[in-house]
């Protein structure tokens, strides 16, 4: 091979710096080939190296007591749940897809992330999605938000996976940069865990799935660009998907699977091919020979590299025992699905790609991989000039609200506020009960984060996918905390043990000094609060370059917790306010408890008009009191309802769990507190339960064991479709039937508006 005076010119145009040309240059030893240029281009992205990301990442903590595998040894993180199961799961992002084509930009999103799962041998269970937009009233919004709620339903929905929960954000600042994360759980026996590393010398690489065409070529390093005006003619860049293509693979798979015919497996995401065979390769630090051209084609595709880079959808890469190839082969035919012989394991420690007789490609697996031949970046970083703003702020600037009129006025525009307000016109286009795994569902009463049982048992796993970008744009550091606290806050709601954790970090470029410092702050923040809490990050994802001309996007790291519930039939917690008597404690932190702040709350910045203010009030060590707390009130049976405060503040969470339970309450505040503070501040360290008059004693008794304090914030009133809130200047009456109406139009009263 060589020498190719065309390398160079490919380079260039592929987005390659002349620095990492000349690295490209040392690692070979020579000059690469067209072939090796496009290997380097896809594989050194940011989207799949983490160059600029991944020396911050290697401060996480990635093992636990019930870690598996640690952070990026697989396909999806692994943690054990005893009884001979494990639990997959994992986040990634289709950003710059669906800001393109928000359609399939958002349905490949949902079926690579469950791919992922499969590839570990694992059947998905559930999905959620976190999802950032616009405003709402802006026709361009509605159009991306349109596409990808519904790419996301149709294909959810067609492969027969429940999306169980999520969130939606709308804030100025998404406007044409939507963030679409997508987060899939699964299940497995651990004995049936299949890895992503290849082994075996003489072992036959198989493609199994879909025919390989066009669509998604350049993909990866698509993702790794700032948009822009000309973003839409990426359109080749994205890929098209069919969820009953992927419906097959999931049966094929899972036959295979207990048949434990597969040595490893890898999905061909990102990059493709190219990635999953030499990601596969370098895990197990073996060679591999590919002929390209016994990979099944469609859509006039006739050149080695893209065929390499091709991101079709609904594809895996297999490696097996030379006897086993008649066994899958039998399987795959059986689901209709193409499966065919394309290489073989080496023990040259090289890959080989071959093309029309000649050889296009030879190099050692590890100069392509991520934190060994990929080069990484730490960018200058500043700190950003609007926090001098944050600084500047009291809450002496802000007035208490002193009349009725001002506190109705107030609720009534946090009801209306899109983030707050119900997502049914969201949710109610997903299937969220296919499976019949949800808890709850039958009796349609919902809990903090969706819970879904484990088949065959009496334990259930609770999941969340969580996250508040103005948090984290008032203080990267405090507010990712916050959001890894809240996500634990929730699953422990529920009354499970959470056990680990995952992300996805959602950032403008890189080399925006500004975005870099809240990047490297958010990275801190995350490694502190989950080394506080004791949850390991079994993996996650990094989006770099959310940025077009009118900025970037607000920092976004979305945290997904999973934990453990035991005895689900007895100790799974509702949110909804129970249909009998019952008292309303406020638990938690004694300083959020008594001296509530409203930093950056909805509250403070759509009421009240104030753009920056610090970041909520956190204590770590109660958040870790609290989230081991609330499993052994649940266990003990002493809760009838539980959620935790946060978006939106103590009323709204009060509100909602009215109006989930139909019944209403009388509730109170503490003296010399503020009262927007008390009803409508965000503080972290607080969670509202519901406990029978019999069991205050208990709960009294196991709160302040656990350095924590529990408030009578008042009375649940059965059945009953009002409220009334003992405040400052008397008694407020709420009338729950007018603000549930005001709280589930919302959010549809502005998509119509658009």
């Amino acid at each position: 091979m060589g020498p190719f005076s065309t390398s160079r010119a490919i380079a260039e145009k592929a987005g390659i710096s002349p620095a990492e040309y000349e690295r490209i240059l040392a690692l070979l030893g020579r000059e690469p080939t067209p072939v090796e240029v496009w290997l380097f281009s896809a594989l050194w992205s940011e989207h799949c190296s983490y160059k600029s990301s991944l020396v911050h990442l290697r401060k996480l903590p990635r093992s636990g007591v019930r870690t598996l595998r640690a952070a990026g040894e697989e396909n999806a993180g692994l943690l054990d749940l005893g009884e001979g199961w494990a639990v997959a799961f994992k986040v990634e992002s289709h950003n710059h897809p669906s800001a393109v084509a928000p359609y399939q930009g958002a349905a490949t999103g949902v079926g690579g992330i469950h791919r992922d799962i499969l590839a570990v041998g694992a059947r998905p269970l559930a999905a959620l999605n976190s999802l950032h937009f616009g405003w709402p009233i802006d026709p361009a919004t509605y159009r991306l938000l349109e596409g990808v709620v519904r790419g996301i339903g149709d294909y959810g929905n067609a492969l027969g996976v429940p999306t169980v929960g999520g969130e939606t954000y709308f804030a100025p600042e998404y406007r044409g940069k939507p963030i679409v994360n997508a987060f899939s759980l699964g299940l497995v026996r651990v004995e049936n865990l299949v890895s992503a590393r290849a082994q075996g010398p003489g072992n036959r690489v198989l493609y199994l799935g879909a025919t390989t065409g066009p669509d998604g070529i350049g993909g990866a390093a698509f993702a790794s660009e700032t948009l822009s005006e000309d973003t839409s003619e990426n359109l080749p860049a994205i890929q098209v998907g069919d969820p009953f293509k992927e419906k097959l693979l999931l049966e094929a798979l899972g036959e295979m699977v207990e048949a434990h015919l597969l040595v490893a497996m890898q999905d061909m995401g990102a990059a493709g091919l190219a990635s999953s065979t030499a990601e596969t390769a370098a895990r197990g630090g073996v060679g591999m020979r590919i002929w390209l051209d016994r990979v099944p084609l469609r859509g006039g595709i006739s050149q080695p590299h893209e065929i390499l880079l091709s991101e079709s959808q609904e594809r895996m890469l297999l490696i097996v025992e030379p006897q086993h190839v008649e066994k899958i082969q039998a399987i795959a035919q059986k689901w209709e699905l193409l499966c065919t012989e394309i290489g073989e394991v080496t023990d040259t420690g090289l890959l080989e790609y071959w093309w029309q007789g000649q050889k296009v490609a030879e190099l050692p697996p590890s100069t392509l991989m991520s934190g060994e031949g990929a080069p990484l970046y730490d960018w200058p970083r500043e700190k950003p000039p609007y926090l001098d703003t944050i600084q500047s702020f009291t809450p002496a600037q802000v007035p208490d609200l002193q009349t009725p009129q001002a506190f109705l006025q107030a609720l009534q525009q946090l009801l209306r506020h899109p983030n707050l307000a119900d997502k049914r016109w969201i949710y109610e286009q997903y299937d969220r009960m296919v499976g019949a795994c949800t808890v709850g569902s039958a009796a349609g009463l919902p809990s903090a984060v969706p819970v879904v049982r484990i088949p065959y048992t009496d334990r259930a796993l609770a999941l969340t996918l969580d996250g508040n970008p103005w948090w984290v744009e008032a203080d990267p550091r405090k507010g990712t905390a916050l959001a890894v606290a809240e996500a634990a806050r929730q699953v422990a709601c529920t009354g499970a043990v959470p056990l680990g954790l995952t992300n996805c970090l959602n950032f403008g470029s890189p080399r925006n000094p500004f975005v870099y410092w809240q990047f490297v702050e958010a990275v801190e923040g995350l490694r502190e609060a989950c080394e506080a809490l004791g949850l390991p990050v079994t993996g996650g994802n990094v989006s770099f370059y959310n940025e077009d001309a009118a900025g970037p996007i607000l920092p976004t790291p979305v945290i997904g917790v999973v934990g453990l519930l035991e005895k689900a039939l007895e100790g799974w917690v509702p949110a909804a306010l129970p249909a009998q008597p019952a008292h309303l404690y406020l638990i938690g932190d004694p300083s959020a408890l008594h001296n509530p702040s409203l930093g950056s709350s909805h509250y403070l910045r759509e009421v009240q008009g104030v753009r920056y203010s610090p970041a909520p009030y956190l204590s770590l060590p109660a958040e870790k009191a609290l989230i081991t707390l609330l499993p052994t009130l649940a266990q003990k049976g002493l809760l009838l309802a539980a959620q935790d405060i946060s978006d939106g503040g103590l009323l709204l969470a009060l509100l909602e769990m009215a109006f989930w339970g139909g019944s209403g309450f009388i509730a109170r505040q503490p003296q010399d507190v503020r009262t927007d503070a008390f009803w409508f501040g965000e503080d972290g360290g607080r969670v509202i339960v519901a406990v029978a008059p019999d069991h205050v004693p208990q709960l009294y008794h196991l709160t302040h064991a656990a350095g924590l304090e529990a408030y009578p914030l008042g009375h649940v009133l059965p059945g009953i479709g009002w409220a009334r809130l003992e405040l400052p200047w008397g008694s407020l009456p709420l009338d729950l039937v007018a603000l549930k109406g005001i709280w589930s139009r919302a959010l549809e009263d502005c998509l119509l508006s658009s």
